[in-house]
């Protein structure tokens, strides 16, 4: 019996979502409790009235360069600070790609960042920082050593060697580009440009059952506080918008969707099942230290988990950034900017799949 009922409620969760879920039993819960709900308010509800929507672009302290081959399907987004600021990061999945991320340790003698790169093409598309590096020296941009400038400058990338042609790759030269065009000009553009070119989701089955993803970006206003985040969106899981699944992992006729969650308790994996990894980075102008940064990477992690399921498997090499953005001099809570974070990192993920969206016969074109 005992059983029976635990399985009657992991189904409920998975077919109401868990928001649903809880507010089906919400209300005799807190009859129960003698709670007075009469004049209580809703918190999602009532968000739209804490919390005003902000054009990523508006950020200051930050410009956004993309370099691409769209015949391959594969690209680079360097974001780019003008006046280094100072980041820290946590790595949740269990199979990274990246370059330096140590760095941003609180233990370590951490340097303020220079630029931050993301990229497709997994280990080999860290090619792309040597192109970023040079590009940043030549603008005079780095570390003064007293024997020449050393650009700081951190790199994740996600595997999309599944998509499109694997034998091109992001590399110096395409990292140059990118990080031209990030001190050219402020392109935070979203879908399939740059870095998020090559993504896809919701791969237990392999690329057959999967769908296209990309970048994505949002921010938002707490009274003075600003947070905005940009993510590439290349899950192993499916994607959720409040509680409702918006992409993942079809039917083999991909007129409908499956339980990427559910593939994975029945242990359905493919021989794709390392070919994933979100990568995101969060800003604010709030004024922190790095231990208290990569706190906030912690709790914006858990817009992820909310919107992702599964998230931080061993088959993914999720990774969150948090940036004080330089001359960002507001004072505020660790966990205000954090809270604040994981909802804008909700909206950017939703961005990342409602702006790559493109036609099966494409899709299927380049797997």
């Amino acid at each position: 019996m005992k059983k029976k009922i635990f399985l009657g409620l992991f189904a409920a969760i998975h077919i109401c979502g868990l928001s649903i879920f809880t507010s089906c039993f919400k209300n005799n819960d807190e009859k129960m409790l003698g709670v007075d709900t009469t004049n209580r308010v809703d918190n999602y509800t009532d968000m739209d009235n804490l919390v005003e929507s902000l054009p990523f672009s508006e950020l200051q302290g930050i410009s956004v360069g993309n370099a691409q081959d769209n015949d391959a399907q594969t690209g680079v987004t360097v974001f780019f600070f003008p006046e280094a600021s100072m980041a820290s990061a946590v790595v949740l999945g269990g199979g990274p790609a990246s370059r330096e991320v140590p760095l941003l340790d609180p233990q370590r003698n951490t340097q303020p960042l220079n630029a931050l790169v993301f990229s497709g093409s997994s280990a080999y598309g860290l090619a792309a920082s040597d192109g970023v590096v040079t590009c940043l020296e030549e603008h005079g941009y780095g570390y003064n050593t007293g024997y020449g400038l050393v650009p700081i400058v951190c790199q994740s990338c996600i595997f999309d060697l599944s998509y499109g042609k694997s034998n091109i790759r992001p590399d110096r030269e395409m990292g140059y580009k990118a990080c031209q065009n990030a001190i050219a000009s402020n392109s935070p553009l979203s879908g399939n440009v740059g870095a998020g070119t090559g993504a896809t989701v919701g791969k237990p089955g392999g690329m057959a059952t999967a769908q296209k993803s990309g970048i994505g970006y949002a921010a938002a206003r707490l009274g003075q506080l600003e947070v905005g985040v940009a993510v590439v969106v290349n899950a192993l899981g499916d994607i959720f918008q409040d509680g409702v699944k918006i992409a993942g992992m079809t039917t083999i006729d991909r007129k409908g969707f499956v339980s990427a969650e559910q593939a994975v308790l029945k242990n359905q994996y493919s021989d794709l099942i390392g070919s994933n990894t979100t990568i995101a980075a969060v800003f604010t102008n709030a004024h922190l230290s790095v231990a208290d940064l990569q706190k906030v990477a912690n709790i914006a992690s858990t817009g992820m988990a909310r919107s992702i399921r599964p998230v931080f498997t061993m088959a993914d090499g999720d990774t969150v950034y948090a940036i004080s953005l330089s001359g960002g001099m507001i004072q505020s809570d660790v966990n205000t900017i954090g809270v604040l974070a994981s909802l804008v990192m909700e909206k950017a993920i939703a961005d990342a799949i409602l702006a790559s969206k493109i036609a099966d016969e494409e899709y299927l074109h380049n797997i």
